[in-house]
Formats: C-alpha cells, structure tokens, sequence
C-alpha cells in the first residue's frame, strides 16, 4: 500500500566563514544546527478526485490550497510552498494531494536560513508520501545535490532571490561535530571538524529582519557578474587580484571581499584541523570588516550586536547570511560569557526523515 503519511525534519545553518561566495564558484564553511523546520504530510483527496495540495504554518496560523498542477504565484511562506510543489512537478517526480502542516524553531529572517530548511523539510515529505513502505528514503535515492539545485530554484525563481546552493547544501549534509568546506566550483563538499570543547560559538539577533529578495542581496549578484565580464572570467572563482584593481568602484571592492574570502575560508580549514580556535576568531574578524566595508552589506544593527559580542570578550564576530540585517556570529573562548540574549549553535545533524 501506498505511505498515507510522512515527516522530514531539515536543520538552518551558521555559516562559520566565506559569505557570498557561493554564487561566485568560491568556498564556504557552513554548518547545520539544532533548530530547524519539521513539515508533515498527509495523503488527501478531494470528494470530486481533485488534487490539490492544503498547506498549514502552525508558527503563524494561516493556511493555504492550490492545485497540485501548475501552482499559481504567491508571496510570502507560500511563494516557498508553491515553489517546491511546481519545481518537484517540472522535474518529473510523482506526487499526490496532501495537506500539510509545518512549523520550526529556527527563526525567519535572522539569516539562519530557516527559508531553505523549510524547502528541503518540504521536498523530502512530499517525496516520501505515496511511496511503497519498501522503497528506500528520498535521502538514500536521491542524490543530496540534485535536492539542493532544486530547492535553490525556489528561492530564485519563486521568492525572488538569486541565492547559491550554500544554504540547502549545509541543511542536507550535516553533521554533528562538523563544519562543511563546500567548493561551489566543483560542488565537492569535505567534512572538517568543528570541536568546540568549552569554546561557544553563538548568535545574537540583530533585531532587523532581512529579505534577500528585497534587500540589495540581487544587486550584489549583479555586481559581481559586472565585474566577471569586465575580468573576462566565468566567474569570480578565477579572478586576479591584481587586475581587480583596476575595475571601477564598487566592483573593485566586492572582488577583493570575493577573493580575500575565499582565502580566509582555506586558513579557517586550517586552524580547525590544528585545533587553533584563537586563529579561527580572528578570520571571524577579518572577514566581518571586508563585509562591512568591501562588500557593504551591514547595517548600523548588526555593527551595534558585533560590538556587543566583542565588548563581552568574544575572540571574533561577524555578520552571517546574507546581510542587511539578520543574526552576528560570535566565538567566545572558555572563560568568556556571552551577553544573555545570545543564543549558543553546535554543529548537528542534517536533514533526515522522521517517524509519522
């Protein structure tokens, strides 16, 4: 018999280091978390034989229903909604009427990417649902990059949002203990460890809710695929710095960030694998100024949460996600005590399917 129901849970991430170099083929070193976003689904058909998807968010109270087909646009949680249930259609996956109900702890808008925990939940619980009980996971039958493009043509396509692989990559390959150095060029992602012992990595909400889709997330795209025909590069992967010098401003300065990222990310590899935490807090630094001054994506929020983080004695702080608000990381050595509205993230487990 056909599964009648099903459950998936996908975790947000913390990006350690190498912000907005997924979508220029750099490196990354996200993590997932704790939090996350739990979506469970149960068959449904309608009295006439109509299928039609029903969509609940138990954190806001507000319910949606479209057709399975050729879900019309929408906006807020349901352009996500929609968007997964359309994307899943066009690439030729069965599906059946459901209704849905999702909910999470991952907060929205804080640049933890509770949006992409929501897709990948989303995508595994509809794929499961109506499958044979024999049938192995979507996870174990699916390839986990294959999930992740189809996610990310979600947030661009139906949100609005120009966004890499970074996000749904760090939800659906996590791991306890575990940082991810993903590679954007060649997709390859390694496991590095991230063992914390008594060091506490945390996040302090800036109080400034962000939208990559209205924010000036797009503009940076944009910018960086200016400077990569200027260069005569496919991508900001393969630039010089010593050619980027001579591009007009700002382009010269969101190339520098690119390329000065990209090696930060590389040593903060390094000093996990030496165990060198102290070294780690610094590139937390260094990365956070070429945020806030090459690639301009900070606001006078996020400047007053890193200070905070740094006045309480953290070894380094920077602005995670995509900016314009959103969360500050801060790596607090043993010893040191976050303020008390921090909240502290462990490297965990990714996404996985849980009993209905």
């Amino acid at each position: 018999m056909p599964r009648e129901r099903s459950a998936a849970f996908a975790p947000g991430r913390v990006n350690l280091i190498g912000e907005h170099t997924d979508y220029n083929e750099g490196l990354a070193l996200p993590f997932a978390i704790g939090e996350g976003v739990t979506v469970r689904a149960e068959a449904s058909t309608r009295s006439d034989g109509e299928q039609r998807i029903e969509a609940y968010a138990s954190d806001l109270g507000e319910r949606d229903e479209f057709p399975l087909q050729d879900p019309p646009p929408e906006a807020g949680w349901r352009a996500f909604v929609r968007g997964t249930v359309a994307e899943l259609g066009r690439a030729g996956f069965p599906l059946i009427g459901a209704r849905v109900e999702f909910g999470g702890d991952v907060p929205q808008g804080a640049g933890l990417s509770s949006s992409a925990a929501l897709e990948v939940a989303l995508v595994l619980a509809l794929l499961d649902l109506g499958g044979e009980p024999a049938w192995a996971s979507p996870l174990e039958r699916i390839p986990r990059i294959e999930l992740a493009r189809l996610c990310s043509r979600v947030e661009s396509d139906w949100v609005g949002a120009q966004t890499g692989l970074l996000d749904q990559l760090a939800s659906l390959y996590g791991t306890s203990d575990t940082a991810l150095c993903i590679d954007f060029k060649s997709l390859r992602v390694d496991p590095v460890p991230l063992r914390l012992g008594r060091w506490r990595l945390v996040v302090l909400d800036s109080g400034e809710r962000h939208s990559l889709a209205s924010s000036g997330y797009n503009q940076r795209r944009e910018e960086c695929a200016r400077a990569c025909e200027l260069l005569g590069v496919p991508s900001l992967r393969d630039a010089d710095a010593d050619a980027a010098q001579r591009l007009p401003e700002p382009l010269r300065r969101r190339v520098a960030h690119v390329i000065g990222e990209n090696r930060r990310v590389l040593d903060a590899v390094a000093a996990l694998r030496a165990g060198d935490l102290a070294a780690v807090g610094e590139l937390l630094n260094a990365s956070h100024a070429s945020l806030r001054d090459d690639y301009e994506i900070s606001t006078a929020a996020v400047e007053a949460a890193v200070s905070q983080l740094l006045e309480a004695g953290a070894a380094g702080a920077r602005l995670v996600g995509g900016g314009f608000g959103g969360s500050v990381l801060g790596l607090f050595a043993p010893g040191s005590e976050p303020p008390a509205a921090a909240r502290e993230v462990r490297p965990g487990p990714g996404a996985r399917m849980l009993d209905a």
